[in-house]
């Protein structure tokens, strides 16, 4: 993978136009250099990580293959784009796949502690947190049942059809993959 330090070493031009690059560096694309590799090295076996440029950190998309629970079989592509104000601000993660979740929505918002700048939970967004954190996180709604938020969720009729029928739940969650999760 290219990345910005390489580039930088690249210019042929020395000290006076590396010095006016490494001014333009945003603090995010510093960070993404050092945090990328790092979450590449840490990735869930069940996860795996493209880059459509691979000069462009701040964009790049998530496939989840479960290995167990309810979403097993399928496979959920997420979209997470890192803006310039990171790592003050989370990023922005997009559930591209349709899914039958009560933390993901129709529309594929996603509903995770650790993507709010502020939570009720404590557990929000925090400058020390990193894009590892991020993919842990996703991962872990497919995998842990306590962390599905079925109290105060983000798909009411999911949680709702939890609640009232286990059965008839894991029947729409495995229609849904049927439909929607396949490898693609």
């Amino acid at each position: 993978m290219i990345t910005l330090s390489k580039k930088l070493r690249q210019q042929q031009d020395g000290s006076k136009q590396e010095i006016m690059i490494h001014k333009r560096i945003s603090i995010r694309d510093k960070l993404l250099v050092k945090e990328v590799p790092e979450m590449e090295e840490n990735l869930p076996k069940t996860c795996n990580i493209t880059f459509e440029d691979s000069n462009v950190l701040h964009m790049f998309d998530l496939s989840i293959h479960p290995d167990e629970g309810y979403w097993h079989g399928g496979t959920f592509h997420f979209h997470i784009e890192v803006p310039d104000e990171y790592n003050i601000v989370p990023p922005k993660v997009r559930c591209e796949t349709r899914i039958w979740h009560p933390n993901i929505d129709e529309d594929g918002e996603v509903c995770l502690s650790l993507l709010r700048q502020n939570s009720y939970d404590m557990m929000g967004w925090a400058p020390t947190r990193r894009l590892k954190d991020v993919i842990w996180g996703l991962n872990s709604l497919f995998s842990f049942q306590d962390l599905l938020n079925f109290d105060d969720p983000l798909n009411v009729e999911a949680a709702e059809n939890y609640a009232r029928d286990k059965d008839s739940f894991k029947c729409k969650v495995q229609s849904y993959i049927e439909q929607y999760a396949t490898k693609r």
